[in-house]
């Protein structure tokens, strides 16, 4: 049963007050939620990933205790933090893979985007990572409702409450960062 996102406001605010042991109370009660999130990063992955969601969910944890600083207001903006997390180590984790076969036979991997190009189609997890950055520059807002939408598996209503919009706008955003996202995955792609 999942914990009651009370308890873990609660929580949360107990360790942007500076109670460090809460983070110990915390993490039991979130794992299997990021579990979640670290299988869901991880299925669209290549399948011969050597990462396994245990390991992103510890290498997760290890990033967000040293977040000291952060003043942690709900449990989305929790997720949407660890989800950026995720991200960020997968993509360093594929940087580091690439970096390591290049000169040579060099792999790519793979992210599946079924979400934002065809089901046939993939992207090197660097190039999306690549193309998001752009995106924040143009439009910040819809990078971050990619983030929290698709690397988060957040639903339009969480990406809503965490940005302090409204729904049919993080709807809105969504549909057009995807087109973009599209469009600079397959231009990035025939540059190649």
């Amino acid at each position: 049963m999942d914990p009651a996102p009370k308890d873990v406001t609660t929580l949360l605010k107990d360790l942007s007050g500076g109670k460090q042991q809460t983070m110990a109370a915390l993490v039991p009660l979130l794992y299997s939620e990021l579990r979640r999130l670290a299988s869901h990063y991880l299925k669209q992955e290549r399948v011969d990933h050597t990462l396994q969601a245990t390991a992103l969910v510890h290498e997760a944890y290890l990033r967000l205790i040293n977040q000291r600083e952060a003043q942690w207001e709900n449990r989305n903006q929790f997720f949407g933090v660890a989800a950026q997390l995720m991200r960020r180590i997968l993509v360093d984790y594929g940087r580091a893979r690439h970096a390591a076969k290049r000169g040579g036979n060099s792999g790519k991997v793979y992210l599946e985007e079924s979400v934002i190009v065809s089901k046939q189609r993939t992207a090197d997890v660097v190039a999306l990572d690549e193309a998001l950055i752009k995106l924040a520059e143009v439009d910040p807002q819809q990078a971050r409702i990619v983030e929290l939408r698709f690397f988060g598996g957040l639903t339009v209503e969480q990406a809503a409450d965490i940005l302090s919009i409204s729904p049919a706008t993080v709807k809105r955003n969504w549909n057009v960062a995807k087109a973009w996202l599209a469009r600079e995955l397959e231009r990035n792609q025939s540059d190649v």
